[in-house]
């Protein structure tokens, strides 16, 4: 399960000033929650569809994907399976490199389900995320081989060749949820 750490409140600066930790820790409502450690299938998932997506974003300057990135935003930080920014709306330094400190929302966020995990709070955290300026949200099962798909206040059920909804500025890529299920297999 996804339950907090502790029943102790925490303000934002106290969570901030912690150290980091594996797993990872979010923060939500004054909580401090655990992200559960990623398995094969989940690890599998994250790492070979963050890098489809820059395959079709990063070159063209169009959007990246980040593994685990930790975003602070509306007073909670989250840290998404996958969080892809538009390449304007990354939060670069004089370098051109990116912030270590994100406190923005990402454009599109993807979290996968873990076996056994709850799926009301990721839902809640991509509802947070959305009415904060997330413009796209995926949900995926792979027990399910399933994808929900959230966008503004709609979500939708996807299955097999379907393709799923992407960021409009990766027109004309497209990707199913079959697409998906093929990442897992080692070839």
């Amino acid at each position: 399960m996804y339950s907090p750490l502790s029943q102790e409140s925490l303000s934002l600066p106290e969570f901030l000033a912690l150290p980091e930790t594996q797993p990872d820790r979010e923060y939500i409502n004054g909580k401090i929650h655990p992200k559960p450690m990623p398995q094969g299938k989940h690890s599998r998932l994250q790492t070979k569809l963050a890098a489809l997506i820059n395959q079709q974003g990063e070159s063209p300057h169009i959007a990246v994907a980040f593994c685990e990135l930790r975003c602070q935003f509306g007073g909670r930080v989250l840290v998404p399976d996958i969080s892809i920014f538009k390449w304007a709306n990354i939060p670069k330094d004089e370098e051109n490199e990116p912030l270590n400190t994100i406190q923005i929302p990402p454009d599109w966020l993807i979290e996968i389900l873990f076996p056994n995990q709850s799926a009301i709070l990721l839902i809640d955290q991509i509802n947070f995320a959305l009415r904060h300026g997330t413009e796209l949200a995926w949900l995926i099962s792979s027990q399910e081989k399933s994808i929900l798909t959230f966008r503004g206040n709609e979500f939708a059920y996807h299955q097999g060749a379907e393709n799923l909804p992407v960021l409009a500025e990766l027109h004309p890529w497209h990707v199913s949820a079959s697409d998906i299920w093929q990442l897992l297999k080692l070839t």
